[in-house]
């Protein structure tokens, strides 16, 4: 259940990274360089919708990562079951014949494979397809949420078109049908959990009072559970009286949840990457698989209130933190337990950062001297960088527009653009002398931008997807391109070496749908170590330049 995408994508149809050359599984090489890793990839990108399978197996579906895994929850270990594209998944249901069921979000379609291995397209034109669950007649349901507020049943033949029973209903999200054969579940923007007749769409509370409910499922004695996201909390409710008990507190950002057929309860957890086993008795918990990072998007460099080198990384669900010298890895806040609206990108000047988040349209501050998260801003078209000026203005990258635009911090209502010729415009840096730097992914560029005319003067070209990208004081370039999936060192007379080659970064989105575009981030440290996302992999890695 993806909630990245929950505002208004505007202009996310323009929306296109440049084409992605080399295969993911080549060894990475390096030129004068030693590769290491710093934070260890993570087995998903995101981890949403969980349900067992009749021989007790778990299944888990991932949306930006577009694969559904199979998890062995003794082994606390993780396979790919239905790889990408195809196995975007948001959730997903095992049906009373052995046919696998899932929503992919993005794509705005529902898949469902027969036992035999055939797979078959029930719905598409519906973006936002988000929840799906089959009545215990064997009928099938879905609904699409955040993109649209709908409850629909499905032809599982794919036969008849879907049939649409209720709208408006406030987002009905992860459901269940109970042992009456009514369907159960949460109203995401109301706090509430209603039941639904399928056949009337006749709808009733049951009980209210979550902060954000995601979903529900029934144990085999007739309970019903739930999780809220927000709070961060495993409740049991009383379908009948609709009493809450707390049975366990986790962190934020629960997804889903799911039992076997022992009824051990498990759920997943956005922002740690992460598919937890409850004690409904005792409310204790234990990670089955957990990943430290998410996504591992865009970071930048800077230092924290007591002066420590510090790596700031955009996990999308979470901002969170590195120092360089101890290696330990911070979270500053998540995606439902802050104030923050899933951050990919990060920029920096001295001791302001700003955040930016494409899917969202938001851009937000952060004072590292204060640790003080601003206020969300809204309404920016793509934003896949955002960059806090001398001043106190902060600087947005519209991709899909291709312009810069200049924001007053004292009214973000007022934004001027500075540059609307830009081809991509993808990550900013406060150059050493003090300029303004751009990467263009789709131009291939990295220019240098006049704040007050606009001017563009291109320091680099004929690069392969450029994203993140760092700058020595003697102005030398550490560009990470995408399409060569390779790390670039430019110098100030023109000379390019690569430094780092077949790695894992240059994450590709789905070709039909709305995009998805995770960005590379490369940062220089003050040792001179190369600092790179892996967003193929979800980690962080180091090149460190050989002795002379």
């Amino acid at each position: 259940m993806l909630r990245s995408f929950k505002y208004a994508l505007m202009g996310a149809t323009a929306f296109a990274v440049a084409a992605h050359a080399a295969e993911p599984d080549q060894v990475p090489t390096t030129n004068n360089y030693s590769l290491e890793t710093v934070i260890e990839p993570s087995a998903f990108h995101g981890i949403h919708g969980l349900t067992f399978t009749r021989d007790n197996r778990l299944l888990a579906g991932s949306v930006l990562g577009r694969t559904i895994y199979e998890i062995d929850i003794e082994n606390k270990t993780s396979s790919t079951y239905i790889g990408a594209p195809l196995g975007m998944a948001d959730d997903l249901e095992e049906g009373p014949n052995g046919e696998l069921g899932w929503t992919a979000f993005l794509e705005g379609k529902y898949y469902l494979r027969t036992k035999d291995g055939e797979t078959r397209t029930l719905a598409e034109g519906l973006p936002g397809l988000n929840s799906t669950a089959w009545a215990p007649d064997g009928r099938l349901f879905t609904t699409q949420v955040f993109l649209g507020d709908a409850l629909y049943e499905l032809d599982p033949s794919g036969n008849t078109p879907p049939r649409k029973i209720i709208e408006g209903m406030g987002g009905l999200n992860g459901f269940d049908f109970g042992p009456d054969g009514k369907l159960y579940g949460p109203l995401w923007f109301k706090g509430e959990i209603v039941r639904v007749d399928v056949d009337s769409g006749a709808m009733e509370t049951i009980a209210d009072g979550f902060n954000v409910p995601a979903a529900v499922n029934f144990d085999s004695k007739g309970n019903l559970w739930a999780v809220d996201t927000a709070a961060g909390q495993v409740v049991r409710v009383n379908v009948e009286t609709g009493e809450k008990t707390i049975v366990a507190n986790v962190d934020p950002s629960i997804d889903n949840l799911a039992l076997n057929a022992d009824d051990r309860l498990f759920i997943s957890n956005m922002a740690d990457n992460a598919i937890i086993q409850v004690n409904t008795e005792t409310g204790e918990t234990t990670p089955i698989v957990k990943g430290a990072l998410a996504v591992a998007a865009d970071i930048a460099h800077g230092h924290n209130a007591d002066g420590e080198e510090v790596i700031f990384i955009g996990d999308l669900f979470s901002f969170r933190a590195l120092n360089v010298a101890t290696g330990e890895l911070s979270e500053i806040g998540r995606v439902f337990g802050a104030n923050i609206d899933y951050p990919i990108s990060v920029g920096v000047n001295g001791e302001q950062i700003a955040l930016a988040g494409w899917s969202a349209g938001m851009v937000q501050t952060y004072d590292t001297s204060t640790g003080e998260l601003g206020d969300i801003h809204h309404n920016f078209t793509t934003p896949t960088d955002a960059l806090p000026l001398p001043g106190g203005d902060v600087l947005v990258a519209e991709f899909a527009r291709g312009a810069l635009v200049r924001v007053d911090s004292t009214d973000w209502s007022k934004r001027t653009d500075i540059a609307t010729d830009l081809a991509g415009p993808t990550s900013l840096l406060i150059s050493a002398n003090g300029k303004v730097l751009v990467s263009e992914n789709i131009g291939g560029t990295i220019s240098e931008i006049d704040l007050e005319t606009g001017v563009r003067t291109v320091l680099a070209s004929d690069l392969q997807g450029p994203e993140g990208f760092d700058q020595a004081d003697d102005g030398t370039l550490y560009i990470a391109e995408v399409g060569t999936k390779s790390i670039s060192r430019i110098s100030p007379d023109g000379t390019k070496v690569t430094i780092g080659a077949n790695l894992p970064i240059g994450f590709a989105g789905p070709a039909d749908g709305l995009p998805v575009y995770v960005p590379t981030g490369v940062v220089l440290s003050d040792s001179g170590d190369i600092y790179f996302t892996a967003d193929e992999v979800a980690g962080l890695y180091r090149l460190t330049p050989a002795s002379e």
